[in-house]
């Protein structure tokens, strides 16, 4: 069969949303590639680092007190089977898929670079707040191994500036500029440092554990024996404790970012991801379990949870073990925030959405150096004039979205996968002349070894054009119908998971639209369960890797879960994050839409890739 003209990307502030882009190949990339340093060990390092941040030594204690009660484990155990969810379609793209820039790659070649261009920009907002609040946090944590925050160094103590009514934090911006160094040094360096620091963050949180183990069985495990039971607060307490802890799970997004430095990726993401998700679920557990245990819920210090249930049975001095342990958290988390950031833009250099110079890698050290210095830039500003605290939601915003549209990819790759390939615009010529020969070819071997007379049995003589032509017809409508099976699940998710969630509706219209949005979101699941998966998901991008299981169930449910987290950020968290992605936009319009590699791309069927 001859190759076909593809049609011409589309033009248009507009269409040009639904570029696709295809999926990285290192043998056929003339662009500078990441070093391929890293190994299983080093994304459970980079995983573990990110995602366990000083957070669990403050969250217990808020979540039992005003959540769980004594169920808290169980609302651990929750939440990280609901990022588990996310991870499993992680694991999956990343393995296909094993280059830089992370939901940001994946929804570009499943969605469309509008998509993409909207993951990217929220994943930088996220990654820039969410480094800056982490970095502002480290200063209270290490002031009491200094005695207190009166007794910081001058240049490490917090300043506040009464012309201007501020409060500068030296140190934040001191750590953040040390970490930004440390990451321009190399992933390799930068990640073994990592990977120390995240020992003795889990050496803290093993000693909470083994002390508290032996503290819990000496007192008879005092925080269970309630007449309240195990659920105070109910099942619904203890399932809204699962949501605000679902944010504690969120760092195995930065191990996917690394993909194109992991030396086996097919084999070493999935494990990664999933060790790295499995000890942090693991650990959160355990800790819970024993801070519940020593003091009862109604009794636990939300500020000092873990340090105040020890001093509660004479052990004062183990507070200096945990606050180390906080402040490595922090550290390491820190790391991990800054990490995925300029790679991200790098991947985004790369397509043109933003300025070339993003993508420019050392020679020496194989790290996007100059993405990872205005990174760091960015941070260390916000860190050292902000109390970012406020806009902790924003975070939240640009994790689901991406969850989302990971999960919404992997749906694509199964039942519809792109099906078409850009080419430059240069082989345009050559393309035509292709398929001009092979047409010509086909007519003359036609006319020579059938008669012209096709009267009688045509479907016999010409099996080969009736069933070309139908499958094209069919394989369109499918195309169609199942793209819109996606996005009535998508739809159906939201009107569900916003009526459920909006209480200032009469109880007649609530459960009107849940009605609606459950039927969609069931019908759009049973027609995905009802037809095949399309067989040309073993040949798109690269094979031998990790395949997400019980799809399109957990993809489904992935959607599901995170519609309903968004839409209870908050009115005041989706404004502030409005403004942002209409800056993003405009940039988009009057830059990264011009600038764009696809602009004028060429587009073939992915089958005559190597034949073009």
């Amino acid at each position: 069969m001859g190759v076909s003209v593809g049609s011409k990307s589309p033009k248009g502030s507009w269409r040009s949303f639904t570029r696709r882009k295809q999926v990285d190949s290192a043998h056929k990339n003339t662009k500078p590639l990441l070093a391929k340093e890293l190994t299983v060990s080093h994304l459970i390092a980079i995983g573990v680092g990110s995602t366990i941040g000083a957070g669990v030594y403050v969250l217990v204690g808020t979540v039992a007190k005003e959540h769980s009660g004594p169920a808290l484990a169980i609302s651990f155990l929750i939440a990280g089977l609901a990022a588990g969810l996310s991870a499993f379609c992680y694991a999956e793209l990343a393995c296909r898929c094993p280059s830089a820039g992370s939901a940001y790659h994946y929804s570009y070649i499943c969605l469309g670079e509008g998509v993409a261009w909207l993951i990217g920009w929220s994943l930088i907002l996220e990654y820039t707040i969410g480094s800056a609040a982490v970095a502002r946090g480290i200063t209270p944590n290490i002031a009491p191994l200094f005695g207190g925050l009166d007794n910081l160094p001058f240049f490490l103590s917090r300043q506040h500036i009464p012309g201007i009514d501020i409060v500068v934090d030296p140190c934040a911006a001191i750590l953040v500029f040390a970490v930004t160094g440390l990451l321009c040094l190399g992933i390799k360096k930068s990640t073994v440092v990592q990977g120390i620091v995240t020992s003795v963050n889990v050496c803290a949180l093993l000693f909470v554990i083994v002390a508290g183990g032996y503290l819990g069985f000496k007192s008879g495990w005092v925080g269970y024996e309630l007449p309240t039971g195990y659920f105070p607060f109910g099942v619904d307490g203890m399932l809204a404790g699962s949501a605000t802890v679902f944010f504690a799970y969120v760092g195995f997004d930065a191990v996917a970012s690394t993909a194109e430095e992991v030396k086996n990726p097919q084999r070493d993401l999935p494990l990664g991801i999933g060790a790295s998700l499995f000890l942090c679920c693991g650990m959160y557990m355990l800790v819970s379990f024993v801070v519940v245990g020593l003091v009862p819920y109604y009794a636990i210090d939300p500020d000092t949870p873990i340090s105040s249930a020890f001093a509660e049975h004479g052990m004062q001095w183990a507070a200096y073990i945990i606050n180390a342990g906080a402040s490595t958290a922090l550290c390491s988390a820190l790391m991990g925030g800054i990490l995925p950031q300029p790679r991200i833009l790098m991947a985004m250099a790369r397509d043109g959405l933003v300025p070339p110079f993003l993508a420019d890698i050392n020679k020496h050290t194989q790290i996007p150096v100059k993405s990872t210095i205005i990174t760091g830039l960015a941070a260390a500003v916000l860190a050292f004039s902000m109390e970012v605290s406020q806009l902790a939601g924003m975070v939240s915003v640009g994790t689901l979205l991406a969850f989302t549209m990971v999960a919404i990819s992997v749906l694509i790759l199964r039942y519809i996968p792109p099906n078409e390939v850009p080419v430059p615009p240069s082989l345009q010529d050559s393309v035509v002349e292709i398929n001009v020969e092979y047409e010509e070819e086909n007519i003359s071997t036609s006319e020579d070894t059938k008669p012209l007379d096709v009267k009688g049995d045509f479907p016999i003589d010409y099996p080969l054009i009736s069933k070309h032509l139908t499958i094209d017809i069919n394989e369109s409508n499918r195309r169609r119908v199942v793209g819109w099976t996606i996005a009535i699940i998508c739809l159906g998710a939201f009107v569900l998971t916003y009526a459920a969630s909006c209480l200032t509706f009469l109880s007649s219209v609530r459960y009107t639209l849940c009605g609606v949005g459950g039927t969609l979101l069931v019908s759009g699941f049973a027609f995905l369960t009802c037809i095949d998966q399309d067989d040309a998901r073993h040949r798109f991008g690269h094979s031998g890797g990790f395949t997400c299981p019980f799809v399109p169930l957990l993809p489904t449910a992935c959607i599901l879960i995170n519609s309903y987290l968004l839409v209870n950020l908050g009115a005041e968290t989706w404004m502030r994050v409005s403004v942002w992605l209409a800056i993003g936009l405009l940039i988009y319009v009057f830059y990264g839409r011009t600038h764009s590699s696809l602009k004028d791309a060429i587009y073939v069927p992915i089958s005559q890739e190597a034949e073009t």
